[in-house]
């Protein structure tokens, strides 16, 4: 039988009663709802300048969230499949090859066993998309096509981002040339460490140019920032510049997601929107490998933001590993017992 999604827990089937949004059609799983674009707005430094962090709390705060949203049974089921919709299966490794990228592909297209889907009462289900360097854009987009999947391409010299930047903006053009729907762009870290946030926002504004249509996501990079208050100055300069995503990591860095910068990026957006009332997604990415550590991640989503925020086109996670261990979990779920790492490979 399929997951029923009372109380705290979330209905896939719900969906398409998202207000605000358009949708198109498509293969995959569930309706492409899609977000308007960020067209963001003049950088504001006042409001830059009485953004703060109280850390303590923050730390508080997120230290307390893995207890107390502790899920079971059906519920922690479809909080799971919930959380595959919202991947960005990933690889960005230097021995990438076009026959890794089909594969990864294939997986992004049936990421769960059918038998698996099946004993649940579910549909076919999709990740959210596929995260790859320019290079393998091609083989990506061949193998996507017709599915509904976007291709993501990290860009802008990644993962530091100290190329020249005239070439830094001809990748990303390249890239959207190339196919590519979303594009993951670094930011200089320089210019907040510098409390430089003019350089930031002209530096955002001509990249996001440079995309044309394809969403654009800003990578903070938060590991290298220093201090929550420069992760959280950086999170309101970028969406100012009409960043549609702010990411947290590129997943080269020593520390990449965690909780507290999470919270303080979310509180970044929500601020934002109260603003504004334009929506701007959020990527977590490196770190985040085991099933409960997502749907942490998901009930600070839904408690901080709200359901529209749970979507594909407003989060996701960007991650490989993550999937696998997903997959072992819903297999217990089914079976009772726990499968060997071997038996859900990534492609």
């Amino acid at each position: 039988m399929r997951p029923t999604i009372p109380s705290y827990s979330l209905d896939l089937s719900a969906l398409d009663t998202v207000s605000d949004t358009t949708t198109t059609s498509a293969t995959s799983h569930l309706p492409q709802v899609t977000e308007p674009r960020n067209e963001g707005l003049e950088l504001d430094m006042a409001w830059v300048r009485r953004v703060q962090a109280n850390t303590s709390a923050i730390e508080r705060r997120a230290a307390t969230l893995p207890g107390r949203r502790s899920v079971k049974k059906d519920w922690q089921a479809a909080w799971l499949l919930k959380a595959i919709t919202c991947i960005d299966l990933t690889t960005l490794s230097g021995d990438d090859t076009e026959a890794r990228v089909r594969r990864l592909c294939a997986k992004a297209r049936q990421p769960v066993r059918p038998e698996l889907l099946e004993a649940l009462g579910m549909e076919p289900i999709t990740t959210g998309a596929v995260c790859v360097y320019h290079e393998m854009i091609p083989a990506a987009v061949t193998a996507l096509r017709g599915t509904g999947i976007p291709v993501a391409a990290v860009s802008t010299g990644f993962p530091a981002g100290l190329s020249p930047f005239h070439l830094r903006l001809r990748e990303i053009e390249e890239s959207v040339a190339a196919g590519a729907e979303e594009i993951d762009i670094v930011i200089s870290r320089r210019h907040v460490l510098e409390g430089n946030w003019q350089a930031l926002y002209d530096e955002m504004r001509e990249m996001r140019a440079a995309c044309g249509d394809a969403h654009v996501k800003a990578i903070l990079a938060t590991g290298e920032l220093g201090t929550l208050r420069n992760v959280a100055r950086a999170s309101l300069v970028c969406m100012m510049a009409g960043a549609d995503f702010i990411k947290t990591s590129t997943g080269k860095e020593s520390v990449n997601a965690t909780l507290p910068v999470t919270l303080v990026m979310i509180r970044a957006i929500r601020d934002f929107y109260d603003r504004t009332g334009v929506r701007v997604g959020y990527k977590p990415a490196g770190g985040i490998s085991k099933a409960k550590d997502a749907v942490t991640y998901l009930a600070l989503m839904k408690e901080e933001l709200g359901d529209r925020w749970l979507m594909p086109d407003l989060f996701r996670f960007g991650a490989s590993s993550l999937l696998g261990d997903i997959e072992r979990q819903l297999e217990h779920h089914v079976t009772g017992a726990y499968s060997a790492g071997w038996r859900h490979p990534m492609g």
